[in-house]
């Protein structure tokens, strides 16, 4: 897995560019299958108590968040395979370690994970969203990620 380097203490969030038209029909369609995905795997990853645990362990743990993340998308995207579910769980994870260092009183943190999670969106994943689709051709239903035990695999 190639290495994006990240400068260290660079507080520059990346531009969305925001649109200020109104989404049309096919966009709203997407919103409401992409929001499905994301609840469906949230819902599977929120009810995984190890999983759970994982993610404190990592906030908790010792060194630079850069390092952290970097730990993170290791595991997610392990052995360089990318599937819908597994960026669904990037985003997931990125929000749950967003929220932990909000309950830790280091709002700072926030928007490290936010500008982590979007510099490896665009430099690893979005060409393959866009070679696989893009967002349109993303499934409606999550693969099972679920071992026999119930627990989510990565």
């Amino acid at each position: 897995m190639d290495v994006v380097e990240l400068k260290e203490h660079d507080d520059e969030v990346p531009d969305l560019q925001l649109s200020t038209q109104l989404p049309s029909d096919p966009e709203k369609k997407l919103v409401a299958v992409l929001g499905k995905m994301m609840r469906i795997v949230g819902d599977r990853l929120q009810d995984d108590a190890p999983f759970q645990d994982a993610i404190d362990g990592l906030i908790e743990s010792p060194g630079p968040m850069s390092e952290k993340f970097w730990q993170l998308v290791t595991k997610v995207f392990e052995h360089g395979k990318i599937t819908w579910e597994r960026i669904a769980v990037l985003f997931y994870v990125a929000g749950r370690m967003a929220v932990k260092v909000l309950e830790a009183r280091l709002p700072s943190l926030v928007v490290e994970i936010f500008r982590l999670t979007v510099n490896y969106f665009h430099t690893k994943l979005l060409s393959w969203v866009r070679s696989n689709g893009g967002w349109v051709c993303s499934p409606t239903q999550p693969e099972s990620n679920q071992s026999d035990s119930g627990q989510v695999r990565l």
